[in-house]
């Protein structure tokens, strides 16, 4: 994928100092920064603010909330986010089929996942206006309104830094995600 030379992501030297408090705490607990993540460090803020989102208590398991990261970067073609959350999905415990399925919107191997899955893909692409029948299948699956504000936040989250990248092709620094 082709880097646009006008982004670039800052050493830890070019950040401030408590950016460089968070890329150390980044590198002990992820062994490296990740590119998009060094990149919110251009902003004094941002990187801690974003983290502060990503790192709220939520009402969804680790693996729901991968699975809303899928499906969100699936629709928004994020190259990079789709490539770490495929590695967090599998940290979480999804197979690599399953993971595809996920992408496609579906999960076949779960039905209350499956429906998460559907939900999570027709508010993307609804950009909120899912069908009343999606809706109601979200329900049935046994998840509640405070599960549905967790999948909107974390879809938020998800197209922060889907935008980010698509915006500024920075590297990806993880295995890439097969294509579907």
């Amino acid at each position: 994928m082709e880097t646009q030379s006008i982004f670039s992501v800052p050493t830890r030297a070019e950040v401030s100092a408590s950016n460089q408090a968070i890329f150390d705490n980044l590198q002990k607990g992820l062994g490296f920064v990740p590119n998009l993540f060094a990149y919110f460090a251009k902003n004094e803020t941002a990187l801690a603010d974003y983290l502060a989102l990503q790192n709220r208590k939520s009402t969804l398991r680790g693996k729901e909330r991968e699975l809303i990261n899928l499906v969100t970067s699936q629709v928004n073609d994020c190259h990079y986010c789709r490539a770490a959350h495929t590695v967090l999905g599998k940290m979480n415990g999804f197979t690599d089929e399953q993971i595809l399925d996920i992408r496609r919107g579906h999960a076949p191997f779960d039905s209350k996942l499956d429906a998460l899955a559907k939900f999570t893909k027709a508010v993307v692409n609804t950009r909120g206006n899912a069908s009343a029948a999606v809706v109601e299948a979200f329900f049935e699956a046994g998840y509640s309104e405070a599960n549905m504000i967790d999948v909107i936040i974390t879809i938020g989250d998800k197209i922060i830094t889907n935008y980010m990248h698509n915006l500024t092709k920075l590297e990806i620094d993880f295995p890439l995600a097969d294509d579907i």
